[in-house]
């Protein structure tokens, strides 16, 4: 498997699980209807074990082009491959998104609230203070790529094996992610990711869902600026303390 069809299909597992959980809660008539937080973090945590799982062995599974500007900056991952991560990861996060309307049309076809609609493909701050959400971003942001480049020592190295990196690496990232939720998660639903939050927000204003609203293009900066600036001061202040 080549690293951008690694990028790009771990990226899909991991916005169709992860979306779908917020799907499962929020719309009507689920079965996880109202099943709370708890459900949502936890179920990212594992979305991102299995997309990290199953590109880890050929792309490093950066799977968050925050991840792939904050390696790059490292001096561990080569400029020139910046841009088709990037490219791969927003379509991966396209396709997981649809797969979710796919998933629960008959549920967004239920549900009347514009908001819930939305939440299920991107995020959206619980209190809107444009300071203070892309604060909360680049602070999430922050957090995720400092423990990933100490967890790593800033090398993700592709390998052809199946098994080690994948499976092995996953899960300390998975629990990284569980706990940024369930710690910093409550203010803007921590996209900590500009694929996560901008590919699907393209792909609920292209879907005919009835009475889905706006897609609320004037908050979509700061899941893309905040998770950007927050890796960039954490690799800087990775290369700094590595001094």
């Amino acid at each position: 498997m080549s690293p951008f069809i690694a990028e790009l299909i771990g990226t899909m597992l991991m916005i169709l699980l992860g979306d779908g959980v917020v799907a499962n809660v929020l719309l009507n008539d689920t079965k996880g209807n109202n099943s709370g937080w708890m459900v949502i973090t936890t179920a990212w945590g594992l979305a991102v074990f299995v997309g990290v799982t199953v590109a880890g062995p050929y792309s490093g599974a950066h799977l968050n082009p925050a991840v792939t500007v904050a390696l790059a900056i490292a001096g561990k991952f080569a400029w020139a491959s910046v841009l088709p991560y990037i490219g791969a990861q927003l379509i991966g996060a396209g396709m997981g998104a649809f797969l979710v309307y796919v998933m629960y049309k008959d549920h967004f076809g239920r549900t009347n609230n514009p908001g819930a609609i939305l939440s299920v493909f991107c995020t959206g701050p619980a209190v809107r203070n444009y300071t203070s959400n892309i604060s909360s971003e680049i602070i999430g942001a922050f957090v995720l790529l400092l423990t990933i480049l100490y967890t790593t020592g800033a090398e993700i190295i592709p390998t052809k094996s199946p098994i080690g990196l994948g499976a092995v690496g996953a899960l300390p990232v998975a629990f990284l992610v569980w706990v940024i939720g369930l710690s910093l998660g409550g203010t803007t639903g921590y996209a900590i990711n500009p694929a996560r939050d901008l590919a699907p927000r393209i792909v609920h204003a292209l879907l005919p869902i009835k009475g889905k609203g706006t897609s609320d293009w004037a908050y979509a900066w700061i899941p893309i600026l905040g998770p950007i600036v927050g890796a960039a001061i954490a690799a800087f202040l990775f290369l700094n303390l590595q001094a």
